[in-house]
């Protein structure tokens, strides 16, 4: 059984073309694609800047706290990533049945004949998302993966059919590619 220790800490590097500001436990990353702020005073660890490092520590952890260091320095990740890179989602609009006419209005994804439905479906779009709809693809642009990641699941989720078998009825509208710096994914 390993030795419990008092202090759990990690670090990762500030990326070049970024500035990260702490104030307590409230982060702010500026790059050259805009700013986002990220307040984590909800969890009980330390968040500081030293040197050209962002610090993640914690005094007599516990095993939370021990997976919470983590967590937010993945966050911290992503946001310096983000307002370098940005986050592309793609989706896709599948349909075997009707074919649904999809637009965006204001902060809303308005999906009309949906499943031949008479009533539209809407999905909210989070602020600081950009969506385009480009024939069958739906693109969510934006330099926050949380708030891209959100829209993205709005869309998916306001297309969902009920009381039918998913096996057989797979219209609606999916995420099948992510991108976030190099990071890339296809689902």
């Amino acid at each position: 059984m390993p030795a419990k220790t008092n202090h759990v800490e990690q670090l990762t590097p500030i990326l070049e073309g970024t500035t990260v500001t702490v104030e307590e436990r409230l982060v702010t990353v500026k790059g050259p694609k805009g700013e986002i702020v990220r307040d984590f005073s909800h969890a009980d660890v330390g968040i500081k800047t030293v040197r050209n490092n962002i610090l993640v520590s914690v005094e007599y952890p516990r095993s939370r706290q021990i997976s919470l260091v983590g967590t937010i320095l993945s966050h911290i990740k992503n946001m310096m990533l983000g307002v370098i890179h940005g986050v592309t989602y793609k989706m896709k609009v599948v349909f075997a049945h009707f074919p649904p006419t999809v637009k965006v209005e204001g902060d809303k994804l308005i999906v009309e004949n949906f499943y031949g439905e008479k009533a539209p479906r809407r999905a909210k779009i989070l602020p600081g998302v950009a969506v385009t709809v480009q024939g069958d693809d739906v693109i969510l642009e934006g330099i926050d993966i949380e708030l891209v990641g959100q829209t993205a699941a709005n869309i998916q989720h306001s297309t969902k059919l009920r009381r039918k078998d998913p096996r057989k009825f797979h219209d609606g509208i999916y995420v099948y590619e992510k991108q976030l710096g190099e990071r890339h994914w296809v689902i």
